[in-house]
């Protein structure tokens, strides 16, 4: 997802979507260890998609 997506969304709606996230990535690497993943550049794109969130929550937070 782009970073403007998330500028986008209402402050509880990130928080709903990072936890959603969050569960998403764990279930990828869980899905990892168990050698079941097809892609494992998924694992990745989880990891930055939520950089790119926590990054829009930080800066909104100190505007």
């Amino acid at each position: 997802m782009k970073a403007q997506h998330f500028r986008e969304m209402s402050p509880d709606e990130r928080e709903h979507r990072l936890d959603e996230m969050k569960k998403h990535l764990f279930d990828l690497r869980s899905q990892a260890v168990t050698e079941k993943l097809e892609n494992s550049k998924s694992v990745t794109n989880a990891k930055r998609d939520i950089a790119r969130l926590k990054t829009v929550m930080h800066e909104t937070q100190n505007k």
